[in-house]
């Protein structure tokens, strides 16, 4: 028998969900033969076989999440003999309210032990407790302690297993939204974030402006003006990387999760060219081709939340980028023209940026050209 393990996706991914397999224990495949599709954080991945066999087992299940290095398919080799199965070690009691209990005339006192590293903090339980969570499948420190000293009582676990069960069972995020989860993490915990918000009067762009496009001249414009926003910032050697070319990561919302696709050197495109651009990413992003490559390698971020609803928000800053536009839903409002009220369109702004690579002076300065930009009456 030859094992195939899940080989090494590239740009650090470590894991992968099974989406579907393409071949069964039993089936003949040839090289290069698709054996299955895999989602990762970036994006759907075809892996081929890595050579001609028989396929002997598949690991795994769709919907099972694999780690780089895990057994994928177990091939048969011409003249080798199968390996009698790996009997398991049989588990010893480990004391719960179910499997093999001893009795005894000893009787125990029972103290509560606090859960975690932590001594200061953390959860108390006594051994009973905590294994009538562990067979209701309640995590305890999700547990509010009602019992002496801040104690878990099994009162307790029972009160949260009914609220799981009403609520129903917990669903694991998988494919993107879990790369959403970690990266939000990652971004939590080391950005260092600032948000300045503005609006700019509109009431001149001409009926059937295309608004996207507006905005990413206007990025561009203000990223010329101001490098220090289109940058990389490098935690542990803390340094930043000026970038000449706007590489614009354009957040995509669907029904999956979030997608930012990256829209290259937007300063080589005309406006009709960055319109057909747009429209093909936003079309690979829904039918889930958009190669991987498409998927990193932003130097900004430009989220437009406008089109669904809000004015203003703190939009989320993704290392290595420094910082990230969003942009509100437009709204009518008075304002002073000439001396009188007028009623006019108003676009409202969000730019967050990471304080530990950009100055409150750097970020306005880019906001003020951002501004000024879309101001302009374009012919």
């Amino acid at each position: 028998m030859k094992l195939f393990n899940l080989p090494d996706l590239g740009e650090g991914l470590q894991e992968a969900e099974i989406v579907s397999w393409q071949v069964k224990p039993g089936d003949e495949v040839t090289q290069g033969q698709l054996l299955l599709s895999v989602e990762t954080a970036k994006a759907i991945v075809e892996i081929p076989s890595p050579e001609a066999g028989t396929i002997a087992k598949c690991f795994g299940d769709d919907g099972d999440i694999i780690q780089v290095g895990d057994p994928l398919v177990e091939f048969k080799v011409a003249g080798a003999t199968e390996a009698a199965p790996t009997q398991k070690p049989a588990k010893q009691d480990t004391g719960t309210v179910v499997g093999e209990v001893k009795s005894g005339s000893q009787v125990i006192e029972e103290k509560a032990a606090r859960l975690g590293g932590n001594k200061s903090s953390g959860t108390k339980a006594t051994p009973a407790v905590r294994a009538l969570a562990k067979q209701l499948d309640v995590d305890l420190s999700i547990v509010t302690p009602t019992g002496p000293k801040e104690t878990v009582t099994a009162g307790d676990v029972q009160r949260v297993a009914k609220i799981l069960a009403e609520v129903g069972p917990m669903e694991l995020l998988r494919g993107v939204r879990r790369a959403m989860a970690h990266g939000m993490a990652q971004a939590h915990a080391e950005v260092v974030p600032v948000t300045l918000c503005d609006v700019v009067d509109i009431q001149h762009w001409k009926a059937g402006e295309d608004f996207t496009v507006r905005l990413i001249q206007a990025i561009l414009a203000a990223c010329e003006a101001e490098p220090s926003l289109n940058a990389w910032y490098d935690a542990h050697a803390v340094g930043r990387r000026l970038l000449k070319k706007v590489h614009l990561g354009i957040a995509v919302d669907t029904a999956e999760g979030l997608f930012v696709p990256v829209l290259s050197d937007v300063g080589q495109y005309s406006t009709t060219q960055l319109r057909e651009r747009l429209n093909q990413l936003k079309q690979s992003v829904s039918n889930r081709s958009i190669p991987a490559d498409q998927l990193r390698g932003n130097t900004f971020t430009l989220s437009n939340f406008g089109t669904i609803a809000g004015r203003y928000a703190n939009p989320i800053v993704m290392p290595p980028t420094v910082a990230i536009l969003g942009a509100g839903l437009c709204y009518d409002a008075v304002v002073p023209v000439d001396g009188k009220p007028a009623v006019h369109r108003l676009l409202p702004l969000s730019l967050t940026f990471d304080h530990r690579a950009v100055t409150g002076g750097e970020a306005g300065r880019f906001l003020a050209v951002l501004i000024k930009e879309l101001a302009k009456e374009v012919s």
